[in-house]
């Protein structure tokens, strides 16, 4: 009884190992999977380089989207791994390092991910239902909110963005301007509706130094539609 008590206690061994490395291998490609899944890829735009034009033209259209926010996102996968890693081997110090990493390229992403869609070949004029009521109440007119949100875009010291955001505690639209690539959410707590880019690279090789002129053209192809969509998300 003995020699097959131990052929069963063997076998019974082995079977064990065999799930164990199955585990392994399930929890492997699960982890590979859910790792793929994580990746940020850059959004495709809905209209062509040249569609802005000649508000905004083909060349920084081209260049703004598949090169520099392109970068943000490559960067901030590789960022992101990097903190992973960080996390496992619970290093505290690598964390906090690459907090400013994750910072700029996530703002970077998130924030051109916004401006790709307030942005449209059949935009202008001027928004309605809602949003056009929210704006006269929170800034008295149309033309008072475009006003003063190119006035603080334009001063904007460097590169950074100027938002139209919504304060969900007050229900108010509310102007801000944002250094760099800071998040205007995570920097504000505003939710962003309207955002306006004015790093060098958005205007440079059509207005070269003369921001205001870029600011002032760039209403011609706001995508209002999509900034009263944003408006209605945020009051959820």
């Amino acid at each position: 009884m003995f020699p097959l008590g131990l052929y069963a206690i063997n076998n019974w061994f082995t079977f064990l190992c065999f799930l164990s490395r199955c585990a392994a291998s399930l929890s492997q490609s699960i982890n590979q999977i859910a790792a793929s899944r994580q990746k940020h890829t850059l959004p495709d735009l809905i209209y062509d380089y040249g569609a802005l034009e000649p508000h905004i033209s083909a060349e920084i259209m081209q260049l703004h989207h598949s090169k520099h926010h392109a970068t943000y996102v490559n960067n901030l996968n590789v960022t992101e791994e990097k903190y992973q890693e960080a996390l496992a081997k619970g290093d505290v110090t690598a964390q906090v390092a690459l907090q400013p990493a994750l910072k700029f390229n996530g703002g970077g992403h998130i924030n051109h991910t916004i401006f790709w869609t307030n942005l449209s070949p059949n935009g202008g004029c001027e928004p309605q239902g809602e949003l056009m009521e929210a704006i006269k109440r929170d800034f008295g007119s149309f033309q008072k909110m475009k006003d003063k949100m190119a006035a603080v875009t334009v001063a904007v010291q460097g590169s950074g963005w100027g938002w139209l955001g919504y304060d969900k505690e007050s229900g108010r639209l509310r102007i801000a301007a944002c250094a760099n690539q800071d998040p205007l959410q995570g920097t504000t707590g505003l939710i962003p509706l309207l955002g306006i880019d004015v790093w060098e690279h958005a205007y440079y090789l059509q207005y070269k130094n003369v921001r205001p002129d870029y600011v002032k053209a760039i209403w011609n192809v706001i995508n209002w539609e999509n900034v009263q969509d944003r408006l209605h998300m945020a009051k959820k």
